[in-house]
């Protein structure tokens, strides 16, 4: 395949997902840490960011089945959710999180239940797109050409 073409999807799809606010520029910070000697770099960041908030969700979704419910714990699941979302650049994951906090502190079931439910949708989101994003890159570099870093 064309690498023009691939760098082009790529390009939009980067384009896109800050448009959409889906990432920001902490995951443009990511992408200029990687070089020839760590070429996998973000991949890395991002497999692990998958694995951990997949682990995060699901040890928040079985603190709802608690009564009565440890608020304490659920907004440390979230806390450390939102810094690992942070520092991927998932933006709307992030903020997400922030309002969740707010109902932990209030110790709001019905409003953490549906901060629980936008935060599993935002995630998945995020992942489809970084997936995307991350194959975009594989078949660039299989094509011969370099990924584009947006400015």
């Amino acid at each position: 395949m064309d690498p023009g073409m691939l760098q082009r999807q790529y390009v939009e799809l980067m384009q896109a997902s800050f448009q959409e606010n889906l990432l920001d520029d902490q995951f443009s910070q990511l992408q200029q840490l990687q070089d020839p000697t760590n070429p996998d770099f973000v991949a890395e960041v991002v497999s692990l960011f998958f694995e951990d908030s997949e682990k995060l969700l699901n040890d928040l979704s079985k603190t709802f089945e608690h009564n009565p419910m440890n608020f304490k714990q659920i907004d440390a699941y979230v806390h450390q959710f939102k810094g690992s979302s942070a520092s991927i650049g998932a933006a709307r994951v992030k903020a997400l999180c922030v309002a969740f906090r707010a109902y932990c502190e209030e110790e709001n079931r019905d409003g953490c239940w549906q901060c629980l439910q936008q935060v599993k949708r935002e995630f998945f989101l995020v992942k489809t797109r970084l997936q995307a994003l991350l194959q975009l890159e594989e078949k660039i570099i299989a094509a011969g050409g370099t990924v584009p870093l947006l400015e």
